[in-house]
């Protein structure tokens, strides 16, 4: 099964710099609206979100979600990080029968390769933060609609 918490929580946080530079509040429902998701999943994810300071959530007649620091101190490592808890990118198998060369060396050389991949990833996420995400993303609309 795909895990789409960290794609989600991105458009989460891109939306919510989007709102926040428009001067716009923005409410779950308002996110799950705009991502297609129930806005239980999304208060599901701004949970970790907001213990971490990435998003900060306030209640009442006034109340939504904003970002909780800078959209140039929030990297798309704070975010991965955030809503998946540090899983590894890829998982070995732990029921191979030790019966060959390869079986009784596949989890510890897996885990070498997957620690490789986690190190790369971990270091492009962390180089691009939400401002250079949205930036980006600006372009590509203007790309689009040829403005």
């Amino acid at each position: 099964m795909i895990d789409v918490r960290f794609p989600t929580a991105i458009q989460m946080v891109l939306s919510l710099a989007v709102a926040e530079r428009k001067g716009e509040r923005c409410t779950s429902a308002a996110l799950a609206s705009g991502l297609g998701a129930n806005p239980v999943l999304v208060r599901k994810l701004a949970v970790p979100l907001v213990a971490d300071g990435i998003i900060i959530s306030s209640t009442g007649k006034n109340g939504g979600l904003r970002l909780g620091r800078s959209p140039d101190a929030i990297t798309l490592k704070d975010v991965y990080l955030s809503v998946t808890d540090d899983k590894s990118l890829f998982t070995g198998r732990s029921d191979v029968p030790n019966v060959c060369i390869v079986s009784r060396n596949i989890t510890n050389f897996f885990g070498e390769v997957s620690s490789g991949v986690d190190r790369v990833v971990m270091d492009q996420l962390a180089s691009v933060t939400v401002a250079d995400s949205l930036a980006r993303i600006e372009a590509l609309e203007e790309q689009r609609t040829g403005s």
